[in-house]
């Protein structure tokens, strides 16, 4: 993820407002048990940093639901910070910031570094359509951007233990055949060892809609 792509990775028809803010069809379909296992198992107020926010979306329904939450979006794809720069402007509140660019792959992650620490960072669907350096580089900022005691929360698909859904499968496979180095993670052989190495440890994992996981993560 060190170049920023041609084109947005979406999987779906995206609608765009006038206003410039973009809706994504799943969006609509999994933000409430998003936001339900963010409410009681995350956080309920603090400063989140979302990696690779998409339409932005998430980040306006959650700081509407928690008002003690302040959201940072972050992103590479140049379409989708436009629609999170829309997202933050229609607000009625001012808990939605950004957006930044982000490049979760390296080292530096630019002005997010200034503001540490924070105390969440997010990732919603995001490590199966990026490399494995740029979800290597998102551990590693959690373990240097966190405060001791924050929390990372991912969601997405996941493997467990060298098993996987059969549509999980037929999604990883289809994934790689897009980009070779994409496809669905197992969480247990190639996310947990990433985090030990970050100083992560494992709090919870809530199943979800359609074969999803919610997985979160303490700073030691």
């Amino acid at each position: 993820m060190s170049e920023t792509p041609a084109r947005p990775v979406a999987f779906e028809t995206r609608e765009t407002g006038e206003d410039g803010r973009r809706f994504s069809p799943s969006v609509a379909r999994n933000r409430e048990p998003i936001r339900d296992v963010f409410a009681a198992h995350v956080a309920t107020t603090g400063l989140v940093l979302e990696v690779a926010s998409g339409t932005g979306e998430h980040g306006a329904f959650i700081t509407q639901a928690l008002p003690g939450i302040e959201w940072t979006y972050s992103d590479i794809d140049p379409a989708s910070l436009d629609s999170q720069r829309a997202w933050v402007k229609a607000a009625g509140h001012d808990r939605l910031k950004g957006p930044l660019m982000l490049d979760a792959s390296l080292a530096d992650w630019g002005a997010a570094e200034s503001a540490r620490p924070w105390d969440v960072l997010v990732s919603i669907n995001m490590i199966h359509i990026a490399p494995m350096a740029a979800v290597e580089g998102l551990f590693a900022g959690a373990g240097r951007l966190l405060r001791p005691g924050g929390r990372l929360f991912l969601y997405g698909p996941y493997g467990r233990e060298g098993a996987i859904a059969p549509s999980n499968a037929r999604f990883s496979e289809d994934l790689k055949r897009r980009n070779p180095e994409w496809g669905v993670r197992d969480l247990d052989q190639e996310v947990l060892p990433l985090a030990s190495l970050a100083g992560l440890v494992l709090q919870n994992v809530a199943e979800m809609p359609a074969n999803n996981l919610s997985v979160i993560f303490e700073r030691a």
